[in-house]
């Protein structure tokens, strides 16, 4: 397997990515990652510093005879989403990922592979080690966290880089060079609640949502595929509305910025009603179902016999959770006017847990537009403070506003013609990148995010296409030694 992978072109590339899938790198835990970067500086005689938020710098002098082209500043992020299918057993804190060659693409088995942003950090290695490539002074900019909080971008200071070009290696399209991003921000409610003890005559049943493909909460919210919070929630409403049903747990999603694949609940229904309740979560699941047939064909939903839960969330919490949830926007909430095709505003309803008196619901809201961004807050906030919750919105990050007159972008568009004999693709994201909060600290950066194609990030069916790592690496070989002179 190993010989596969070690095997496929750009050699450089691969083997740097290998060796990133033997380190467990989480985000939050990726200090065995930022050590193993940080020697890698090291080791080849480099300028190389790690900050107080856990970014790694390197520096690598210009080539001979290109002293005087603007400095790049090449930039990924070190972390990855810890993603698995179930029944997979993955200790993410500890265990290498297994990435398999399967026909033209790299996948995982049974979990997320870390090509987001994996191959960009492996691919800047590769510029590091070369003795043969063509460039002019060149910053390596290594971030932490990305995934969870863009902590490592939000940590940098000014006045540390010194290059004017920043090139991103956090894109998921060959042949598509990115120019804006949205911004986005972390939405928490709190329920807080009394346990009341079960009456007589109950039956207890688990009610299971799975299946689902999920997804980046950004790139694949248009894809319309299911939200298993969201389907949970119409099973547990028919439940507490039309057959007495009592919650016990709930645990729905793992992170902010995926669309969740699975979520469970238990309950007490009362004997005289449990077959009823059954017969009608199963026509509703029927019906659901249907409507995913083509965004998500393999939804599974289980209505199952489970012990009979001692205590419940009381009666009157349960009824305002379920209508807040309900009522909680989701998905897309309006497209982009200016690009076709591209999300302008949008929310993930992510995670839902109890525990210990605490029903914890989260969010994570994007948009180009802060205030629409701002109209989506004040939404959710008063769709929660109605139902009696408590409301958190914080970890705001900024846009980043396309430059179409961007000098760089002008002569990447000419490197790419005379490459590939065509155009590339022009593009904004409807996801986080953190080209915007890098750019608000460095604003006089001319900032492009390229890279090769990635499908289905965020999930454990990831998977990056070969031939385009290929092309994506020969295309920044090429940027790098047709950057302009200062």
């Amino acid at each position: 397997m190993n010989d596969d992978i070690l095997s496929l072109e750009p050699q450089a590339v691969w083997k740097h990515f290998y060796g990133l899938t033997r380190i467990a790198r989480p985000s939050g835990n990726e200090e065995k990652v930022r050590r193993f970067i940080a020697g890698f500086g090291q080791s080849l005689g480099l300028e190389t510093i790690v900050d107080l938020s856990g970014n790694v710098l390197i520096r690598k002098p210009a080539t001979s005879g290109m002293a005087d082209r603007k400095g790049v500043i090449l930039q990924a992020h070190v972390d990855m989403v810890p993603q698995k299918k179930s029944g997979t057993v993955h200790d993410f804190d500890k265990d290498p990922i297994e990435p398999i060659v399967d026909g033209q693409w790299v996948r995982a088995r049974g979990t997320t592979l870390g090509a987001d942003n994996g191959i960009g950090v492996a691919a800047i290695m590769a510029v590091l080690e070369s003795t043969e490539m063509r460039h002019g002074p060149l910053e390596a900019l290594f971030t932490s966290n990305e995934e969870s909080g863009m902590t490592g971008a939000f940590g940098l200071k000014s006045g540390v880089l010194r290059g004017s070009i920043l090139l991103n290696l956090d894109s998921e399209n060959e042949g598509e060079l990115c120019i804006g991003c949205a911004g986005g921000l972390d939405a928490t409610m709190r329920f807080s609640y009394e346990e009341q003890a079960v009456p007589n005559g109950h039956t207890g049943f688990t009610i299971s949502v799975g299946g689902l493909r999920g997804g980046h909460s950004g790139m694949d919210i248009a894809i319309g595929r299911g939200n298993a919070n969201k389907i949970l929630t119409r099973l547990l409403s028919t439940g507490y509305t039309c057959h007495d049903m009592l919650l016990a747990s709930i645990d729905g999603g793992s992170l902010r910025n995926a669309i969740p694949r699975e979520s469970n609940a238990t309950v007490a229904v009362p004997s005289s009603n449990a077959e009823c309740f059954v017969e009608g979560l199963a026509c509703l699941a029927a019906d659901m179902r249907r409507e995913l047939t083509s965004a998500d064909p393999s939804l599974r939903i289980d209505v199952f016999p489970a012990t009979l839960p001692d205590r419940v969330v009381e009666n009157g919490v349960t009824g305002r959770l379920l209508k807040a949830l309900y009522a909680c926007p989701n998905g897309v909430m309006r497209m982009s006017d200016e690009m076709p095709g591209l999300v302008e505003t949008s929310n993930n309803l992510a995670v839902v847990s109890s525990k210990n008196g605490l029903i914890c619901v989260e969010c994570l809201l994007r948009s180009s537009v802060d205030s629409a961004r701002d109209d989506l807050e004040s939404m959710i906030r008063s769709c929660f403070e109605l139902a009696g919750a408590s409301t958190l919105f914080d970890g705001g990050y900024p846009g980043w506003k396309p430059n179409p007159e961007s000098a760089m972008l002008q002569r990447m568009r000419e490197i790419y013609w005379k490459m590939f004999g065509e155009n590339p693709a022009i593009q904004a994201v409807h996801a986080g990148l953190e080209c915007g909060i890098i750019g608000a600290t460095y604003p006089e950066l001319d900032i492009i995010s390229l890279g090769p194609t990635i499908r289905y990030p965020h999930s454990p069916d990831e998977k990056v296409n070969i031939s385009s790592v290929g092309a994506f690496m020969d295309f920044l070989v090429e940027t790098l030694s047709g950057v302009p002179c200062q």
